[in-house]
């Protein structure tokens, strides 16, 4: 009689896909969900913890904080304006013209992308700024800060991340519509006009919404270039590390959340009427010469990108003069002589790499363990794992000072490299969990019956069905949350310690102590390390696709 194997028991099977489940989702509980609502309470709290508004109402009371508020509103609009035209001019030169040199494009646009938002605003002080280069060189008063230089910093941020949507949608339009158009004898301009910009404008208006969310929310440029012109993250920042009012704190940082939530709200909406739209792309458009339309579109790119190359070069370069701006001779002393100011580097990249790993494993079985649950069930798991994209990092990080510098988890917990890798894991939670959820889709339904058929339990259909098709999403989010935590400043603000320093807040620092050569040179490290994880990914990833392709 033929042996015949025992297949798992279903309740050991049940049992490992709760756990899936119930750890990733203990997590958020945990390190998301309590410290967000430790600052919407503490908001509606005096000091004794009795429930009132009166921090709400003196909102009112101090007229720099509605006159904050509108600063940022103005500040958000005008960039969003200016990012989206930019950015869909250089999408267009990317995917409707013939110009030279797309590959220089792409590589500048990724720039904003390797450095903090606070280095763009550093290199903009070096560059524009009353003592910088420009000044230097030829003498003209140059004064950066302010309103310009927040539009300009925020604007030079947005720019990567509005081509990368734009271009999303333009490689979806199929060339049949514009063969049409032209066989009609539409002209290129009615072409764009009745054709590109219709099938854009859901991309478009998610775009327009992530800008205007990102630079309501953004400290880094607005610590270094906001000068007298303050924005409600400064607000934040001052009520908090100013004058220890957490409860003010915690206001503001409710009233930033809210138009950051019904932002984030429109663009997804924007974004899901995008992708309902899109049906099969097709033959891709090959566009044809056109003098005009290219130099048009090469004058856009070369204005939005200058600018980008000119910031980041001028970090690079004062990062080797010995005393910027009074002793320009070049050195590596920057670098070299004080060589325990630089354990903040190390720092960040241990922190990176923490959040990094823990993040992708939670963010993997989350995602394997929503693939079998009920709907009743899967619907809000997958809205609170989204939910980290709409809370400002600065709501995050003060969320986290009010839950764990106190009760039974301080002890472990405060003054840690642990809770700030946690506190960069959940701000960039969001993206993370659509990434790997984009990859989860590509596992075939088939392949895990199989595999359960022959008798494997969720361990072997994970190992043998799953993680084969989601390997690269699981190196993307790998590599996307270590470049992000390397970079990032404001949810990482109010946590950091004497002990324990990361390198975005050392250029903060640096900054504002007035030695900014050595703030460059903490700002070279950044991107630098940025730009080698990058390598890494792209080799990981070709490495992985020629070995499927051998198989």
């Amino acid at each position: 009689m033929n042996a015949v194997a025992v297949p798992h028991t279903p309740a050991r099977t049940s049992h490992l896909a709760w756990l899936l489940l119930a750890v990733p989702c203990a997590g958020l509980l945990v390190f998301f969900l309590y410290p967000l609502l430790s600052v919407a309470w503490r908001s509606v709290t005096d000091a004794g913890g009795a429930f009132t508004l009166a921090n709400y109402a003196r909102l009112l009371d101090d007229p720099g904080l509605p006159r904050a508020a509108l600063h940022s509103v103005e500040t958000g609009l005008v960039t969003t304006l200016a990012t989206v035209a930019f950015g869909l001019g250089i999408a267009m030169a990317l995917h409707r013209s013939r110009l030279p040199g797309k590959a220089l494009i792409r590589a500048t646009l990724l720039l904003p992308m390797l450095a903090p938002s606070l280095v763009l605003g550093l290199g903009l002080v070096l560059l524009l700024g009353r003592n910088g280069l420009v000044h230097r060189l030829t003498g003209l008063p140059t004064d950066i800060y302010g309103f310009p230089g927040l539009v300009i910093a925020n604007t030079l941020y947005g720019l990567p991340q509005v081509v990368l949507i734009v271009s999303a949608a333009l490689a979806r339009t199929p060339a049949r519509h514009y063969d049409a158009a032209a066989s009609m004898g539409a002209t290129p301009w009615r072409q764009f006009i009745d054709i590109t910009l219709p099938r854009l404008r859901f991309a478009l208006l998610a775009a327009a919404f992530l800008v205007f969310t990102e630079t309501l929310t953004d400290f880094g440029s607005a610590v270094i270039v906001g000068g007298n012109y303050r924005v409600l993250a400064m607000e934040i920042y001052s009520e908090v590390v100013g004058q220890l009012d957490f409860a003010m704190g915690a206001t503001l940082g409710m009233v930033l959340l809210l138009p950051a939530l019904l932002s984030v709200w429109l663009g997804r909406l924007a974004k899901r009427r995008q992708d309902s739209g899109d049906g099969a792309p097709g033959r891709a458009l090959t566009p044809a010469r056109h003098a005009g339309r290219d130099g048009f579109l090469a004058i856009v790119s070369l204005v939005a990108l200058l600018p980008t190359v000119a910031v980041v070069a001028t970090v690079a370069y004062v990062s080797f003069v010995k005393l910027w701006p009074y002793q320009q001779s070049l050195t590596l002393a920057n670098y070299t002589r004080i060589s325990e100011g630089f354990a903040p580097v190390w720092t960040s990249l241990a922190m990176s790499f923490i959040a990094a790993v823990a993040g992708c494993v939670l963010v993997f079985a989350l995602c394997a363990g929503l693939r079998k649950a009920p709907p009743a069930l899967a619907r809000p798991l997958q809205f609170i794992a989204s939910l980290p994209a709409a809370v400002p990092g600065m709501v995050v990080g003060l969320g986290y000072v009010m839950a764990f510098n106190h009760g039974p988890l301080s002890g472990w917990l405060h003054g840690s490299l642990i809770i700030i890798a946690a506190c960069s894991l959940y701000h960039y939670h969001a993206q993370a969990f659509l990434t790997m959820q984009t990859g989860m889709r590509q596992v075939p339904d088939a392949l895990e019956d199989a595999v359960a058929a022959f008798g494997g339990g969720t361990r072997e259909v994970l190992r043998d069905a799953v993680l084969p098709f989601t390997a690269p999403a699981a190196i993307s989010t790998f590599f996307y949350l270590f470049m992000r935590s390397m970079v990032t400043l404001s949810g990482v603000i109010f946590l950091v310690t004497a002990d324990v320093g990361l390198a975005s807040v050392s250029v903060m620092r640096l900054d504002e102590n007035g030695f900014l050569a050595q703030a460059a040179a903490y700002a070279m490290c950044v991107v630098v390390a940025g730009a080698l994880a990058l390598g890494a990914m792209r080799l990981l990833l070709h490495t992985l696709k020629e070995r499927r392709h051998v198989a």
